[in-house]
């Protein structure tokens, strides 16, 4: 059953409502969310838009991640802490973080419902996973779900009649941050298949921004997509594309490929005729972990 956890006066005004295993396609694929609702006054409304955030290694409910002995350095990076970052951030917007489905020694996130993954969590990309249609089933059990349970939070209210929200009815943003960015990667690949998809074309038209936060995960290759096939659908779509990084992830000289691979993805995309939005943030200072968290507040 779904419960709303966090402070504030309720669900509608501020509160958390997390859901537990929701399926996705197919049923046994799971993935826990976290809603942070955007206010709503009744007389305003319903806002239709909803931003999706898939975080990285370490990041984890609050109290868990208080109770992790080395984790516990970086609680300011909570799903919660993050979602009320987004809110902010994205005022109006309906904040939903997607947790990974496993995450290695309680710390490496491996979103092996999204991608084919090893045992850290780095990706094996392929065009026929099922990512997209995963996050659409996803999304629309969600829904429903969050629905209860703001209906139940808001017990001993007037009921008023809602329209059931589809995920086609609906405008999304998506970010990744750090490892969270497999996810957004593996859509790319997909896209082919997709468009040609009556239902996953409907629902990538809902898509309006991808937002790819310091991308990095443990592989040696393939932390930025280079494919120029991969990209030049990307092209097709009219999505806002953006790319924020630190000198954490593209000027780390043991890992000199991210840097590569992060110019190459700008660079095919600007041939391709798309303006890639984003920059090097703290590019004076010397490369941080703490710098790479920041970039939550600086994009």
């Amino acid at each position: 059953m779904a419960s709303a956890v966090g402070s504030g006066p309720g669900p509608r005004w501020g509160g958390w409502v997390r859901l537990p295993p929701v399926p996705g396609a197919p049923p046994a694929r799971t993935n826990e969310l976290l809603l942070l609702p955007a206010p709503e006054p009744r007389a305003r409304p319903r806002p239709r838009h909803h931003l999706l955030y898939f975080p990285g290694d370490v990041q984890n409910y609050g109290e868990v991640m208080a109770r992790h002995p080395e984790n516990v350095q970086w609680d300011r990076w909570s799903l919660e802490s993050v979602a009320a970052l987004l809110s902010a951030r994205f005022p109006g917007s309906h904040v939903w973080v997607v947790k990974c489905s496993r995450m290695h020694l309680h710390k490496f996130s491996c979103y092996d419902n999204f991608v084919r993954s090893n045992t850290f969590g780095a990706p094996d990309h392929s065009p026929d996973f099922g990512a997209l249609r995963h996050l659409r089933a996803l999304l629309t059990n969600a829904f429903a779900l969050a629905r209860d349970a703001l209906r139940a939070g808001d017990a001993g209210e007037e009921e008023e009649e809602e329209e059931e929200e589809r995920p086609e009815s609906a405008s999304f943003t998506l970010i990744g941050f750090s490892k969270g960015c497999v996810v957004l990667n593996q859509f790319l690949f997909e896209l082919k298949g997709a468009r040609a998809d009556r239902d996953l074309a409907a629902f990538l038209r809902t898509v309006r921004a991808m937002y790819w936060l310091d991308g990095g995960h443990s592989g040696g290759s393939d932390t930025w997509v280079t494919c120029p096939e991969a990209l030049w659908e990307l092209s097709r779509t009219g999505i806002s594309v953006h790319a924020h990084v630190t000198p954490y992830q593209v000027r780390d000289p043991m890992r000199s490929w991210i840097g590569r691979e992060h110019g190459l993805f700008v660079q095919i995309l600007a041939d391709l005729g798309v303006g890639v939005k984003g920059q090097v943030h703290f590019a004076k200072e010397a490369p941080s972990i703490d710098n790479h968290f920041r970039v939550h507040e600086v994009f």
